[in-house]
């Protein structure tokens, strides 16, 4: 279990949340998943994963996740999204992003990271949470076995719905392996406007 320490910074006038020894300001993006399991909301790290919390920005803002599905769900490891619809029909990303696996951020129950191939800076729409700690994606060197999948973000409020989807039976489907039985849709993804 990953633990949370809040506190109050007077000389900012704001709160900051310490999530896994990294402090994390309050006035992050947050992003609302709401799934046909349930509502999961997300924390965005644009400090220590910029490019990757704008790319996952952009993708929300455009609508790419409403409809689509969880198609990999692997219980003791991740749930995966953000790419396919329930026929396993892949929705055409954009370009690949920079891997900002470096951050020093770890791959810990309920951190979301980008899915990508091989090729290190091959990430684009599909993303991951994590449903334990998954210490061997992080990042351990320049050479692209090492390098590891990047965490841009962390559940914040829905872990039990998380966890809910991690437990549906899979099988295969369309070529893909640990696809859900009965679809897990992402119903929509929306920015959640806060007060600074």
């Amino acid at each position: 279990m990953v633990q949370t320490l809040s506190c109050i910074v007077p000389e900012l006038d704001t709160k900051i949340t310490y999530f896994g020894g990294v402090a994390m300001s309050e006035l992050n993006p947050q992003v609302m998943l709401e799934t046909s399991m349930g509502n999961i909301k997300i924390e965005l790290f644009k400090d220590k994963a910029p490019i990757t919390a704008k790319n996952f920005l952009s993708y929300v803002k455009e609508g790419h996740y409403d409809g689509l599905i969880f198609h990999r769900v692997i219980k003791d490891f991740m749930v995966q999204g953000g790419g396919m619809n329930e026929k396993m029909e892949v929705k055409k990303p954009r370009f690949a992003i920079k891997n900002e696996a470096t951050n020093g951020l770890l791959n810990k129950r309920g951190t979301l990271a980008m899915a990508r191939t091989a090729v290190v800076d091959s990430a684009t729409c599909q993303f991951f949470i994590n449903t334990v700690d998954n210490a061997f994606l992080d990042h351990k060197g320049k050479h692209q076995d090492h390098f590891g999948y990047c965490v841009f973000g962390q559940v914040v409020e829905g872990l039990d719905v998380v966890d809910q989807i991690r437990g549906v039976k899979t099988g295969n489907k369309g070529g893909h392996s640990d696809v859900p039985v009965d679809p897990v849709f992402i119903t929509s993804a929306r920015l959640i406007e806060q007060e600074a």
